[in-house]
């Protein structure tokens, strides 16, 4: 089963250059949410809930706040 497995130098630097890209876009997403300040961290939780949107099921009775 293994024996069409590709085993050269340059995939094995391939593999490790794709797992850098990953790591550090992670990292860099990371760092910027924990430096993120206190009134942007509140900004975003509200972010959701910032407006009224109607219900996605089509069978729901309508809202009373509409």
């Amino acid at each position: 089963m293994f024996r069409r497995l590709l085993l050269e130098p340059h995939v094995a630097l391939f593999t490790f250059v794709a797992f850098l890209t990953a790591a550090s876009i992670y990292c860099a997403v990371t760092w910027r949410a924990l430096r993120m300040g206190r009134a942007q961290t509140d900004r975003f939780a509200r972010l959701p809930f910032a407006t009224a949107t109607p219900s996605a099921r089509h069978d729901a009775p309508p809202s009373r706040n509409a």
